[in-house]
């Protein structure tokens, strides 16, 4: 993907960057090469960003161009309104008073070139301050009020407005962010078609999948056209730059994950997992509700709150399982044996949540697992209890962990209506990826729980379809992105 670099008169850019054209603002909304130009970042540094300025029109027109454009037209308007304290979240707030500390009192004024600051103990503010509002050039205004530092100003700042001092930093960081000097660096391929990024956590200790996984998925996107880079949370401003964004951490809805797949979705990326999946996903509530009104089955399943524990524990009977809304790999579900434990555990989810998740339990060798994409199934598993545990997965006081063993499945191989009922479930939360854990009694089969960003790991779910199974999921993505384009111009 070419670089072009948009200022309203070229003696504002002199910096000689190889790779990088430097073009004025009119050239870009006039010259029919640059309408023509095919899968370009557009770098608007243009002196004003007011509405229906030229600046402004850049970001627009790249964007109408399938081009990248930093900062987006969304950024424009957000940046309209970033004096509300509402926008300033609380990590960033944390990081403001971390960062400042030193000052004591007064003004003071941080200039953010690329995501960076020229004062190394401001540059974690500087990156947060980047990926809240991914602009090439803003500048904070902070005052000491009370006992805390405020935000005051927050806006996009024109090249003439830099400092002289500063410009061998500002050329430095542009060249750092041009050529994404960050942690997964990586050389692109002008075959390419599109830009996908894939969103991991290098420390996480249960990710959703495991390297060897990552390595095939990658693989296979490439196979597929894309130009593959790995992203972390410290990413979130460079989100707007790729087509396509996969997520491969564990997700939740107070959480970057979350984040990450809004603004994907709001910068017209195709998301998996998609904020709406995670909303509906992670929460066992809203699934019970949804798998009621769907008329999917389920465990006998009440919602539990504070004036309805005693008829809980009768409608229930025991044992049963108890889970709290936002529960994931067995953490936060248990089995209680009598009312008594009942109403003790369920006194103690309830300090968390309003509501609680009561089910019949019902015992089985092993669960299904099917995973489901676009609406039809992929894979198939099944995951048998920990020996000795009536549950996927064992863990003792210390979070350490004993699994059962797992067998892949070949769909086919699968009963029809496990695979009906799990393709149901899964097209009542979305279309997207997803993980359907079912029971199955002789001909009753039902659902558990209905995950998005299911675990896909090599050698496990994979066995079956082996690099077919992760040319699938990148083929989805093409499909997206195909059809989107074919939308466009009609």
């Amino acid at each position: 993907m070419s670089g072009i670099v948009v200022v309203d008169q070229r003696s504002d850019w002199p910096a000689n960057i190889p790779g990088i054209e430097v073009v004025t603002a009119w050239d870009y909304l006039t010259d029919e090469s640059m309408t023509r130009a095919k899968r370009s970042r557009i770098y608007n540094l243009c002196r004003s960003f007011s509405y229906q300025t030229t600046g402004y029109y850049v970001s627009l027109l790249a964007s109408a161009r399938g081009h990248k454009p930093l900062p987006e037209i969304t950024t424009i308007q957000d940046l309209k309104l970033a004096e509300s304290p509402s926008v300033i979240n609380d990590e960033i707030e944390e990081l403001i008073q971390q960062s400042l500390a030193r000052i004591g009192s007064g003004e003071y004024i941080l200039n953010v070139y690329f995501g960076r600051s020229i004062a190394k103990r401001h540059e974690r503010l500087a990156r947060a301050l980047f990926n809240l509002f991914p602009a090439p050039l803003v500048q904070a205004r902070f005052i000491y009020r009370g006992d805390e530092w405020r935000v005051e100003t927050l806006g996009p700042i024109a090249l003439g407005e830099v400092p002289a001092a500063h410009h061998e930093f500002l050329y430095e960081a542009a060249r750092d962010y041009f050529f994404m000097k960050r942690r997964h660096p990586r050389t692109k391929r002008d075959s390419a078609r599109y830009d996908l990024a894939i969103l991991v956590n290098e420390d996480e200790k249960e990710p959703p999948s495991n390297a060897r996984a990552l390595k095939a998925f990658e693989k296979a996107a490439e196979e597929q056209g894309f130009d593959v880079e790995f992203i972390d949370k410290s990413d979130y401003g460079h989100v707007a730059e790729f087509d396509a964004l996969f997520i491969r951490e564990t997700t939740a809805v107070n959480h970057h994950t979350y984040r990450f797949a809004r603004r994907g979705v709001r910068e017209g990326l195709i998301v998996v997992d998609d904020p709406v999946s995670i909303l509906r996903a992670a929460n066992k509530v809203f699934l019970a509700q949804l798998m009621e009104r769907h008329r999917i089955p389920q465990p006998k399943t009440v919602l539990i709150h504070r004036g309805n524990i005693a008829t809980a524990a009768r409608e229930l009977g025991f044992p049963c399982v108890l889970k709290q809304p936002d529960s994931q790999f067995s953490k936060g579900v248990i089995k209680v044996e009598s009312e008594a434990e009942l109403k003790r555990q369920t006194r103690d989810m309830l300090e968390r949540s309003d509501l609680v998740i009561g089910q019949s339990f019902e015992p089985t060798e092993y669960d299904w697992r099917v995973g489901v994409l676009d609406g039809q199934p992929l894979y198939a598993c099944r995951y048998y209890m920990a020996e000795g545990h009536w549950q996927v997965v064992k863990r003792n006081d210390k979070g350490a962990k004993q699994e059962g063993n797992h067998e892949t499945v070949d769909v086919k191989d699968v009963p029809a209506q496990v695979l009906k009922i799990a393709v149901d479930a899964a097209r009542a939360v979305g279309n997207g990826l997803y993980g359907v854990d079912l029971k199955q009694f002789g001909k009753v089969v039902k659902v558990i729980e209905v995950n998005d960003n299911p675990n896909i790991d090599f050698g496990v779910e994979d066995l079956v379809l082996k690099e077919l199974l992760y040319r699938r999921i990148m083929e989805f993505f093409v499909r997206r992105l195909e059809s989107r384009a074919r939308d466009a111009v009609r």
